[in-house]
C-alpha cells in the first residue's frame, strides 16, 4: 500500500469507535453534539497547523470551503440525528453503506476502472452489511426519520470523500479551518433549532474523544487517503469499519450478540482480502494520479 493509502486506513480505525462514542454522549441534541466535537477538532487542528507554520493553508476558494464544510458538517449532523432517533445498530449500518458508494462512484466520478476483483470485493463486503442489517432486524415506525438521516449521510461522506480527489490540490492542513467553520455552523444551527443540555461528565468525554478522534485525525488521515491512496481499495477496506464499530456497540450494551455477527465478520474480511489483491490493469495511470 502507499502511505496515502496507509494514512486512510488509519481513519477507518478511528471510525470504528465514532458509533460507540457517539452513544457515549446519548442526551445531547445531535446539533450541540456536532459542535462540540468539531470545536475540539478545530482547535487541536489549528493549533497543529500553526506550529508547522502553516495557516497560509486556510486560504482556499469558496467552492473548496464549500466542499468541505458541507461535507465534514452536513455528514455529521446526518450521522448524530440518526443515532439519536433510530436504533443505534441499525442506524450505524445503513450509515455504512458509504464504502459501497464510495468505490461505485470512483468510476463515473473519477474515471477509474473497478475491475472484477474489485467488484468482487465490494459484494462481499456488501453481503455482509446485509446480512448484519437483516436476519431480525426492526424498524419502528418512528425511527424512520433517523433512519433516513443515516441513508442521507452515506451519500453525503461517498460524494465527500471521492470528490476530495478532485480537489488534490488543497492541502490537508485546509481540514482544520474546515472544522471551525463546522463547529460555528453547527452552533448557529443548534441554538436555532434546539434545546441546549448541559453534558455531564460522561457526555463531555464522550464528545472531547470524538473531537480528537474519529471527529479529529480522522478528517486529516482521510484526506490524505482520498487524494494520495487508492479510493477503490479504501471503499472496500472500509467495510470493516462497520463490523468493528457493530462489536464495539454490542460490547458496551447497545445490541445483542448473535452468529450471524462471525458470518459477517468473515464476508467482510474476505470482500477487503479480495480487493486488496486488485492489480491496475496495464497502461493504467497511478491510484494517486486521478
Amino acid at each position: 500500500m502507499s502511505a496515502g493509502t496507509l494514512a486512510g486506513c488509519g481513519a477507518l480505525v478511528l471510525w470504528a469507535f465514532l458509533a460507540v462514542l457517539a452513544r457515549g454522549a446519548a442526551g445531547l441534541p445531535p446539533l450541540q453534539l456536532t459542535a462540540m466535537a468539531f470545536v475540539v477538532a478545530g482547535v487541536g487542528g489549528l493549533g497543529v497547523v500553526a506550529a508547522r507554520g502553516r495557516l497560509s493553508a486556510l486560504r482556499q476558494p469558496p467552492l473548496v470551503w464549500a466542499h468541505g464544510v458541507g461535507g465534514l458538517f452536513g455528514y455529521h449532523a446526518l450521522y448524530f440525528a440518526a443515532l439519536a432517533f433510530a436504533p443505534a445498530v441499525e442506524a450505524n449500518l445503513l450509515n455504512y453503506l458509504w464504502p459501497l458508494l464510495i468505490v461505485l462512484f470512483s468510476a463515473p466520478l473519477l474515471g477509474l476502472r473497478l475491475g472484477p476483483s474489485r467488484l468482487g470485493g465490494v459484494g462481499l463486503g456488501f453481503a455482509g452489511c446485509a446480512l448484519l442489517l437483516g436476519g431480525g432486524a426492526r424498524f419502528p415506525v418512528d425511527a424512520w426519520f433517523g433512519l433516513g438521516c443515516a441513508l442521507a449521510a452515506a451519500v453525503v461522506w461517498a460524494l465527500y470523500s471521492v470528490l476530495s480527489r478532485r480537489l488534490a490540490a488543497v492541502p490537508t492542513d485546509a481540514v482544520a479551518g474546515f472544522c471551525l467553520a463546522s463547529a460555528g455552523l453547527a452552533a448557529v444551527a443548534h441554538l436555532a433549532l434546539e434545546t441546549s443540555v448541559m453534558p455531564d461528565g460522561r457526555q463531555a468525554l464522550a464528545a472531547l474523544l470524538l473531537g480528537l478522534g474519529p471527529v479529529g485525525a480522522a478528517f486529516f488521515l482521510w484526506d490524505r487517503g482520498m487524494k494520495a491512496g487508492d479510493p477503490r481499495l479504501l471503499g472496500s477496506l472500509a467495510y470493516s469499519v462497520p463490523v468493528a464499530s457493530t462489536l464495539l456497540l454490542v460490547t458496551a450494551g447497545e445490541a445483542a450478540w448473535e452468529p450471524r455477527l462471525l458470518w459477517a465478520v468473515a464476508l467482510v474480511a474476505g470482500g477487503g482480502w479480495l480487493a486488496a489483491r486488485a492489480q491496475p490493469p496495464e497502461g493504467a495511470p497511478p491510484a494517486n494520479r486521478p
